[in-house]
């Protein structure tokens, strides 16, 4: 359920509200990345914290060694959480400094990454959700 949340807040992210970023008024920019940052970290820090840890619960009481759908979904958590930490908090930091062609470009291609994963990740719960019913 969490990650599902995810994926569509993600969609939404890649398909509009990154791509906006280029749309913003140069002059207004610097005030529109710090009112990003603060809004979405609302909507998105505690949907990832919760889906980290219902993946750690989950792997440490309920995982089978034969699912193997859990264990590549929960890789791709892990991997999420570092490309956000090493590449997204460090674009979202320099966009801080005003607009940037070259960094938001960079922002929506790279998410693309998060976004095929996350997306990927749900497929690969629901897989694992179905066999276990």
């Amino acid at each position: 359920m969490v990650t599902a949340i995810m994926v569509g807040v993600i969609w939404v992210i890649q398909l509009a509200h990154y791509p906006a970023f280029f749309f913003i008024d140069k002059l207004k920019y610097l005030n529109f990345q710090k009112f990003h940052m603060n809004r979405i970290s609302i909507i998105v820090i505690p949907i990832m914290l919760l889906e980290i840890i219902t993946g750690i619960i989950y792997l440490f009481y309920f995982y089978q060694l034969d699912d193997i759908y859990f264990l590549i979904s929960f890789i791709f958590l892990i991997i999420i959480w570092i490309s956000t930490a090493i590449f997204f908090t460090r674009i979202h930091q320099s966009l801080l400094n005003g607009f940037d062609r070259v960094e938001i470009s960079k922002l929506v291609r790279y998410n693309w990454h998060r976004t095929i994963l996350w997306t990927v990740r749900l497929i690969l719960l629901s897989v694992t959700t179905l066999n276990h019913l």
